[in-house]
């Protein structure tokens, strides 16, 4: 069973920092882009930043600038270094990972997308 371990929220005051990370874990299948999404409280979830294999970024224009995605392909580790906090980056963060499926002898593969739990960021002002 596929396990997203988050990691490294908590409290911080405005203008500080937080790394989080998340660990994949429990498939057979090839782990592909890997994401940060977020959900403040009565928002929908948002996507904060994404990384694929090859390590190519994409960010929201939010939080441009002051986070920095990474990841550790041989640990299966997605990491998330979010500088100069603002109250408003307040949310769960939740990993997302895609993994690739083999579905015939041609190579086909279908994408199988999960969760992590979440973990909490919270940024006094």
């Amino acid at each position: 069973q596929v396990q997203l371990v988050e990691s490294g929220g908590g409290l911080v005051q405005s203008g500080g920092s937080l790394r989080l990370s998340c660990t994949a874990s429990g498939s057979r299948d090839r782990l592909n882009t890997m994401g940060w999404y977020r959900q403040a409280p009565g928002e929908e979830r948002e996507l904060v930043a994404t990384i694929t294999t090859g390590h190519t970024t994409n960010y929201a224009d939010s939080v441009k600038g002051r986070f920095t995605i990474s990841r550790d392909n041989a640990k299966n580790t997605m990491f998330l270094q979010m500088n100069r906090l603002k109250p408003e980056d307040t949310a769960v963060y939740y990993c997302n990972a895609e993994f690739l499926r083999v579905v015939n002898v041609e190579g086909a593969t279908v994408k199988m997308n999960h969760w992590g739990k979440g973990t909490l960021v919270t940024v006094s002002s």
